[in-house]
């Protein structure tokens, strides 16, 4: 009983931790990805859990509305239904979406925890990684959803239709980070439009809350007047 509430009050105290690691652990598992009903039911239940996490951190910033949580919301019910077995195009797409509007959804609301006061906090920068991959994951399930609505929106190697979920988030965290490793070209207008935009938010996020983070942390050790 004690574990459980020394876990609950470090979640309380650290949320935008709690988020970034569940995240990283995501990451970690795609390297034994297979198509067991078990590695399935666990990434189903490791996203749920993050889906849940963003709730808790919508609810801890100026962002929580009704709107925010409806995101949250609909993207676990659609979840929940492709995981039971629906298989319609049109769910998917809509889970992808909604999925990716609850991610962003949290990005801004840390991004304003970030912003509200003049001191910097450790909550605070694992904030500043967390909206970092918030950011990567909701294009990536924007990727998705882009590519179930146009085929071949996106070119590889392996000439496939559709591009798994692992290829996208790589192509995704390569294009938020200037970086250009990515082997997967889009190639549709939608896709081609998707990624400027987060070339665009990629490089103004690296430059606001890095130029942010060095001032809170001059303020932090300014001398006293």
């Amino acid at each position: 009983m004690q574990a459980f509430v020394d876990f609950w009050r470090s979640f309380q105290r650290l949320p935008s931790a709690w988020l970034l690691a569940l995240q990283c652990l995501m990451l970690l598992l795609a390297l034994f990805s297979n198509y067991s009903q078990s590695y399935r039911t666990l990434m189903w239940l490791l996203g749920v859990l993050v889906l849940l996490v963003i709730a808790k951190v919508i609810r801890q910033t100026p962002v929580f509305t009704i709107l925010g949580l409806t995101f949250v919301g609909m993207a676990v019910v659609l979840s929940c239904l492709i995981m039971l077995g629906a298989s319609s195009t049109l769910l998917q797409m809509s889970a992808h979406i909604f999925e990716a509007l609850a991610y962003f959804s949290a990005a801004y609301g840390l991004l304003r925890y970030m912003f509200e006061d003049r001191y910097l906090t450790l909550d605070e920068l694992f904030a500043a990684g967390a909206v970092f991959t918030l950011l990567a994951w909701g294009f990536a399930f924007l990727y998705s959803a882009c590519q179930l609505f146009i085929p071949n929106s996106f070119s590889h190697s392996s000439a496939a239709e559709l591009q798994n979920w692992l290829d996208l988030l790589f192509l995704s965290f390569s294009l938020q980070s200037a970086t250009g490793l990515s082997d997967i070209m889009p190639v549709s207008p939608l896709a081609r439009v998707l990624a400027m935009l987060q070339m665009f938010c990629g490089v103004m996020y690296l430059a606001v809350i890095v130029s942010r983070l060095i001032a809170l942390q001059y303020i932090r050790h300014s001398p006293k007047s």
